[in-house]
């Protein structure tokens, strides 16, 4: 099996956690166990969504400027270009600040969706259109990610999901996963492993 195109979370997989949704629910005003910040802010009245997308968006602000990344993500990126295989980055965060992060980094990616090309995940839309953009087929791509909307982006789309275990919670996604890493350079141990089998 050729995989024919990896995508990438942004946050919290490209570079490491630093956003606080704890917090930021608290900000907002939104329960602790709230399953997703944009939803929620979609369901406001428009004078607490505004205000609830500039609490947001500060955070987002504040973790793009203060980014690292992942240990092994500029290695691995390298190493998939290298083998000629496409990248791309799925990710509800804006545009403005993935470009931020990416440019702080020095990171080019071949495709991008964030949260205002589409539906966010974990809707498959991001998965399909980066998809179609390599012209790779999902069941052959895989999407990379540290939280439970990843996962459930790629089985929405009938793309492989590889959770990196970096949360203190991951273990509470494993189930949805078709694969589970520790560190970024083993995704192409799984490349490796994938294109052995027939």
């Amino acid at each position: 099996m050729r995989i024919g195109a990896v995508l990438f979370d942004l946050d919290g997989t490209i570079t490491e956690p630093l956003l606080d949704f704890s917090q930021i629910r608290r900000q907002i005003g939104l329960p602790a166990d709230c399953p997703s910040v944009l939803e929620a802010i979609a369901s406001l009245q428009p004078q607490a969504a505004n205000r609830a997308r500039q609490i947001l968006c500060r955070h987002e602000d504040f973790a793009a400027r203060n980014s690292t990344l992942n240990p092994g993500a500029q290695t691995l990126l390298t190493n998939l270009r290298n083998r000629g295989i496409p990248v791309g980055i799925l990710t509800r965060n804006s545009r403005i600040c993935t470009d931020f992060v990416l440019q702080k980094h020095r990171l080019s990616f071949d495709g991008i969706i964030t949260r205002e090309d589409g539906p966010a995940k974990p809707d498959r839309f991001g998965v399909l259109e980066l998809c179609r953009q390599f012209r790779a087929a999902p069941a052959n791509t895989l999407l990379v990610g540290d939280y439970l909307h990843d996962l459930l982006a790629a089985r929405n789309a009938g793309a492989l999901a590889v959770l990196l275990k970096n949360r203190p919670d991951a273990d509470r996604f494993a189930n949805h996963a078709d694969f589970c890493i520790s560190h970024l350079d083993e995704v192409l141990q799984i490349i490796d492993n994938l294109q052995q089998k027939k």
